[in-house]
């Protein structure tokens, strides 16, 4: 996943360490229409402090053709959650990001209803982000995947 949104809606620069803006949420939510993150209904639920909140009900669509939850799906929503977050985290001056690595593991899964994800910034650093994210079934709690990637920061060349 690519830090950049050429054709979407920008954040601003003074964001980037304001996670508590006001408008932080529906910005994001604009991000995502037209896109990958529209497509799976992804949606950004709140953003506190180094912690995206996030959702997507699970439709038909979203299932493997053996009717249960696609992985596919849930790497969508952890990905795209880090992703999000990275964008907010990012050091003054860099251009963006991309996904280096991910890696998840999946401990349940669900055949309706709605996924929630807490992303959550381990590592901020100058070259790089570690984020962990864990899936959860909604309304239970419970989890369905651990997922942790790394986030490659760009600069101007």
């Amino acid at each position: 996943m690519s830090g950049e949104f050429p054709d979407g809606p920008q954040l601003p620069s003074s964001i980037m360490r304001e996670t508590r803006d006001e408008g932080v949420v529906e910005r994001l939510n604009a991000l995502g229409e037209g896109r990958f993150p529209g497509l799976i209904g992804f949606s950004v639920v709140a953003v506190e402090d180094d912690v995206l909140t996030t959702r997507l009900d699970v439709r038909p669509e979203l299932l493997a053709p053996n009717g249960y939850l696609h992985a596919a799906t849930v790497i969508g929503l952890a990905d795209t959650s880090c992703g999000y977050g990275a964008r907010l985290f990012l050091p003054e001056g860099a251009t963006g990001f991309t996904t280096v690595e991910l890696k998840a593991n999946f401990i349940g899964t669900v055949l309706e209803g709605g996924l929630a994800c807490r992303a959550r910034l381990v590592h901020g650093g100058r070259t790089t982000q570690v984020w962990d994210a864990t899936v959860t079934a909604e309304p239970t709690g419970k989890a369905l995947a651990l997922f942790r990637c790394t986030q490659a920061v760009l600069w101007p060349r």
